[in-house]
């Protein structure tokens, strides 16, 4: 059961996103506080984005200048995210996803009903300008990023598509890149404060990378509208469950 929840959200993130919070809920079922079950969900990240960039880059959906770019700054604003994530109470963080949940829930609605505004852009190519603003803009992605890995990948869709001026395709691959690149500085925070699960990270790993090569290999647009509403209801149910245990 726990293999099969593991490929399927290894499947759902390299789709569209999001899927790392019901990770979270279940390893918080199986007893890890909020921030030990953050700090274990980055090991499944780490290989599965490992894999899916890879792919992404042999379709030609990701150009590695560009990739690096964007991925710098995330990488950046991770570290103080991370720290940040490792150090708060418990309690509070899962106030502050309580809230925060929701809201990525919308963006991963209104990413699927702009879908089709996002494939009619013109496409600036790989030479997309990347200055002060943009730079600034990706290490806030970052931050968020390093303090809980659920929704980013929006967020740099969103940067992609928005500031780079990049389709959806390729907005995907550079977030496949990103996150593979400000993943190990964020698991580092992680293991050095002791907040990582070893045995239900190396399985969730295994299960994560299977998902993700599923994922990579098929036509992102099949299924992906169910997915992304289905991922949406369930995200926004754990985000009031957060809140309602601390009463």
């Amino acid at each position: 059961m726990f293999s099969a929840i593991s490929d399927f959200v290894g499947f759902v993130n390299t789709l569209a996103g999001m899927a790392t919070a019901l990770s979270y809920a279940l390893f918080m079922a199986m007893g890890m506080p909020i921030n030990v079950a953050n700090g274990t969900a980055r090991v499944g990240v780490l290989a599965q984005f490992a894999v899916s960039s890879h792919i992404f880059k042999e379709q030609g959906y990701l150009d590695y200048k560009l990739g690096f770019k964007v991925g710098i700054p995330v990488a950046i604003g991770s570290i103080f995210g991370a720290e940040f994530a490792a150090i708060l109470n418990p309690s509070v963080m899962e106030i502050v996803m309580g809230i925060m949940l929701p809201i990525m829930a919308f963006l991963l609605i209104y990413n699927q009903n702009g879908g089709t505004r996002l494939k009619r852009a013109v496409d600036r190519g790989w030479n997309a300008k990347f200055g002060v603003l943009e730079f600034i803009v990706f290490v806030f992605v970052g931050i968020y990023g390093g303090f809980t890995h659920a929704g980013v990948g929006i967020l740099i869709i969103f940067g992609s598509f928005y500031m780079l001026g990049l389709d959806i395709l390729r907005s995907n691959g550079i977030k496949q890149f990103a996150v593979l690149m400000y993943t190990p500085l964020a698991l580092t925070i992680f293991i050095l404060h002791g907040q990582v699960n070893w045995t239900v990270a190396l399985i969730y790993a295994v299960g994560n990378v299977a998902g993700a090569l599923v994922a990579s290999k098929v036509a992102i647009k099949w299924g992906a509208r169910f997915i992304n509403y289905s991922i949406a209801v369930a995200v926004c149910l754990m985000s009031f469950w957060l809140i309602y245990k601390q009463f």
